[in-house]
C-alpha cells in the first residue's frame, strides 16, 4: 500500500472531512430492480441527500419507475438500461455520468444469491454468468469509478457484499466464488485508492432481505421468521449513506449488518 502523496494529503475537498457531497454531485447505483429492492432504496436515499442519481439496471420499466419515484419526491435521477456484467453494458451509464458532472459515490448492488442443488449440477455457463454479474461487474464499476474519482480529488465506492463472500456452501459455490472475488476487489481498491482520497467499503448483508425479490419468490418466508427477522431495505440504504459520509480519519472498509436473530 503506497503512502498518500503530498497532493492527496493537501486536498481538502470532499470526502476528506465527511458529510454530504457538494451540491450537484452525481451518485451511481448499479443493480437497480424493483421499487422495493435494495438498489432502489439506496438510490432514493442518495437522492434525498441532494445527489443526482444515475439509476442503472437491466429492465427499462423498473429503472424508469425508480427514477420517476425519485423525481416525484423532488429529487433528481436519470434511468439508464445496462447489463452490469460487461463493459459494453455499462458504457452508456458512464457517458451519462460524464455529461452530468462529478461522480461522488458509486454503489454496486447487481447480482444476488443464485444456487443449484450441488456443484455437479452447475454447468460452465451458469458459473460464468453468476461470476460476471457479481464479480466482473464489480471490477468494471470500481475501476471506472476510481478513474473518475482520482481525477476529481476523491469519492466513495461501495459494494453490496454477502456472507457468501466469507463462507462457501456447495449449492452456492458459483455465487460464493464471485462474492469472495468481489470482497478481494474491494480490499485491493481500498489499498490502492484509499491513500488518494477514495473511500472503498464492502457492506456485507447477512440475512434475508425484506424486499420484492425474496418476498415474490417466497411469499411466506417472512412468516417463518421471528418478528423483525429480515433485513429492512431502507436500513440497508441508510447504512450505505452513513458509511459514505464518514471523514477520512475514520473510514469503514468492511462491515456487516444482520437482524438480531440471525445466527453467526
Amino acid at each position: 500500500m503506497a503512502p498518500p502523496t503530498e497532493e492527496a494529503q493537501r486536498f481538502s475537498g470532499w470526502p476528506v472531512h465527511g458529510g454530504p457531497p457538494p451540491e450537484g454531485s452525481v451518485a451511481w447505483v448499479v443493480g437497480v430492480g424493483a421499487r422495493q429492492g435494495t438498489g432502489a432504496a439506496v438510490a432514493r436515499r442518495f437522492a434525498a441527500a441532494g445527489l443526482h442519481v444515475v439509476v442503472t439496471g437491466r429492465t427499462k420499466e423498473k429503472v424508469t419507475a425508480v427514477a420517476e419515484d425519485i423525481e416525484a419526491a423532488g429529487g433528481r435521477a436519470t434511468a439508464v438500461v445496462g447489463d452490469a456484467g460487461s463493459e459494453e453494458g455499462l458504457r452508456e451509464s458512464l457517458a451519462v455520468i460524464d455529461e452530468l458532472g462529478t461522480l461522488a459515490i458509486a454503489t454496486y448492488n447487481a447480482g444476488g444469491s443464485q444456487w443449484k442443488p450441488g456443484i455437479l449440477e452447475m454447468d460452465t455457463e451458469f458459473f460464468e454468468s453468476v461470476w460476471r454479474t457479481n464479480c466482473l461487474g464489480s471490477f468494471i464499476t470500481g475501476r471506472e469509478a476510481a478513474r473518475r474519482m482520482t481525477a476529481s480529488g476523491g469519492g466513495v465506492i461501495m459494494f453490496t457484499g454477502s456472507v457468501s463472500g466469507l463462507i462457501a456452501r456447495p449449492k452456492l459455490a458459483a455465487y460464493a466464488s464471485a462474492k469472495f472475488g468481489q470482497r478481494a476487489l474491494a480490499q485491493a481498491l481500498a489499498r490502492e485508492f484509499g491513500p488518494r482520497n477514495v473511500h472503498v467499503a464492502n457492506v456485507i448483508v447477512h440475512g434475508p432481505i425484506d424486499g420484492d425479490r425474496l418476498n415474490s419468490a417466497f411469499p411466506h418466508a417472512k412468516d417463518s421468521r421471528p418478528a423483525d427477522g429480515m433485513v429492512d431495505i431502507e436500513q440497508i440504504a441508510e447504512t450505505f449513506w452513513q458509511v459514505a459520509v464518514q471523514p477520512r480519519t475514520a473510514w469503514t472498509q468492511e462491515m456487516d449488518i444482520r437482524p438480531y436473530c440471525e445466527e453467526f
